[in-house]
Order: structure tokens, then C-alpha cells, then sequence
């Protein structure tokens, strides 16, 4: 029979209302902020920097508070996307610009490595080197690179490089980095860093997922910007870059960023990012 009896398909009434209801609650789940491309060097500038760089808080495996200082201009926009294939790897290079003045800077709670690293702190052992937060400051120029395989016809990204110092300018983006260590019960932040950072790797195979930091500096926060301070912190980076390890970073963040990568290679016109439940946002920081 090609209908059941009416009795039958009333049972099932009730069962495909939900099924229906439910289908309706995930297509309206919420997302984070579309990204609009034109790869256009002269077009408007059409997103924020906060939407540009909200992979942040979807790749940490921490709460992230967000802040950016009072009247922030800062945007970001896609100037250009080339890329080749052979048929069966492609490769993509997409530039852009960050524009505007201002400061963001996303930090890290650390109360998840804290509850984890407990007995080590304990016992009087310092968390070197955490950490504490990721800023962006100013304008800058930077590309996305990305590598990937074709299979039957499908296009999959297996790496994506972001790069900030692009066409001979300073990176405008700066990690800080702190030690966590108890003092006689209280927890206390020392040797602040400030590193520099050139690039930021994902990789699609990475297991567990991870980020690696290519760093141009590291220097002490108190250093100053004079000329030798900068020249040993342009000698520690290149050290750090030998002993830095990769950051672990969430699965749903990992994946993002190919799919990202694989928006910008096939020149797509926007990109929306999942929503980022760690993020929080923060009271209005000064320059």
C-alpha cells in the first residue's frame, strides 16, 4: 500500500511536529559574524577587525574577553586572491589590509590550565610563559596562504598560513606572555613578555589540533623601544622561534580556519563563523 490508514499516520503526527520543530531550532541556530570579500584594493572596507579576526575565541580552549579602546577604527578587507592548481594540489595566497586606529586585545582565562596545573603550582613550580593575551594594534598588511589537495573534483585545504608582515611592514599583532606562580597563596602574573608575531600555522592532520607562532621578537614589556632593546628582542625571537612549542587549540576551531582558507582559495564572496561561546565581552582598554 502506498498510504497507511489514517490511524497509523496519526501516531506518527505528533513524532514529525518535533522532528519538524527541531529542524527548525538548528537552522536557526546562531552564528558568528559573516565576512564580506570583494578583492578589491580600492573597495570599501566592509569588516570590522573584531569580525576579521574572531577565529581567536574559536580556536582557545579558554574563556577570551575581547576589548577594544574608545572610538576604534580598526577594519580589515581582502585586496586580492590568486591561486593555481595542477589538477590534483592547489595553492592560494589572498592578501589584506588591516586599516584604522585603535587596539584590540583579546586575554585569556586562565582558569582552565590553572585548576589543571594545581599540584605543580603547589609545590612551587611556575607555568612559564602562558599565554595571557593576543592584541592587535594599528594597521598593517599581511596574506593568507593556503595549501590543499583536489579529489574527485572536491577541493580540501590541508594547511592555512596567516601572515601579518606582509610587503615589508611590522607585524601589527603581539602576544604577551606571562609566568604563573603562587606567592605564599596568591596567585601572581611575572616576567611579562611582549612577542611579536609574524605567522600563525593550522594544519588540517594536526593531532591534536594545533597552532604554531612564528615570532620576529620577544622582549621584556618594560624594555622600551630603543634601538637595542629591539635588536636583542629581534635575537630572542629568532631564538623563540627554535623552542616555542605549538599551542593547542580546539577541534571546531582547527576546522574553521581550513574552512576559512578553503572560502578565501575558491574566491568565495562571504564566509560566516560559527558562534564563539568563550567569548566575552570587556570594558574599553586605553592605548
Amino acid at each position: 500500500m502506498l498510504f497507511q490508514p489514517a490511524r497509523t499516520v496519526g501516531r506518527w503526527l505528533p513524532m514529525l511536529a518535533m522532528c519538524l520543530l527541531l529542524h527548525d531550532r538548528l537552522a536557526a541556530a546562531p552564528n558568528g559574524p559573516t565576512l564580506h570579500f570583494n578583492y578589491d584594493a580600492v573597495a570599501p572596507l566592509g569588516n570590522s577587525l573584531g569580525e576579521f579576526m574572531y577565529f581567536v575565541p574559536l580556536i582557545s580552549p579558554e574563556q577570551v574577553c575581547v576589548s577594544t579602546n574608545a572610538g576604534n577604527t580598526q577594519c580589515a578587507r581582502v585586496t586580492s586572491c590568486h591561486c593555481r592548481t595542477n589538477g590534483a594540489v592547489f595553492h592560494a595566497i589572498c592578501e589584506f589590509d588591516f586599516a584604522g586606529a585603535g587596539l584590540q586585545r583579546n586575554v585569556f582565562d586562565h582558569a582552565v590550565v590553572l585548576q589543571r596545573r594545581q599540584k605543580d603550582l603547589k609545590a612551587g613550580k611556575a607555568l612559564a610563559h602562558q599565554l595571557t593575551a593576543i592584541n592587535v594594534e594599528g594597521a598593517g598588511h599581511g596574506s593568507a596562504e593556503i595549501d590543499g589537495i583536489l579529489t574527485n573534483g572536491q577541493a580540501v585545504v590541508s594547511e592555512m598560513r596567516l601572515r601579518f608582515n606582509s610587503r615589508g611592514h611590522a607585524s601589527p599583532v603581539t602576544v604577551d606572555l606571562q609566568d604563573l606562580v603562587l606567592r605564599n597563596g596568591v596567585l601572581c602574573y611575572e616576567n611579562e613578555t611582549v612577542a611579536r608575531v609574524n605567522q600563525l600555522t593550522f594544519r588540517q592532520k594536526s593531532d591534536p589540533p594545533q597552532m604554531e607562532v612564528t615570532l620576529a621578537s620577544v622582549k621584556r614589556k618594560d624594555a622600551g623601544n630603543g634601538l637595542w632593546a629591539n635588536f636583542m628582542g629581534d635575537l630572542k625571537g629568532a631564538a623563540a622561534n627554535l623552542l616555542l612549542p605549538p599551542l593547542t587549540i580546539t577541534t571546531n576551531g582547527n576546522q574553521t580556519m581550513m574552512n576559512f582558507g578553503l572560502a578565501l582559495a575558491l574566491q568565495k564572496r562571504t564566509f560566516t563563523f560559527p558562534l564563539a561561546t568563550r567569548l566575552t565581552n570587556g570594558p574599553p582598554v586605553s592605548l
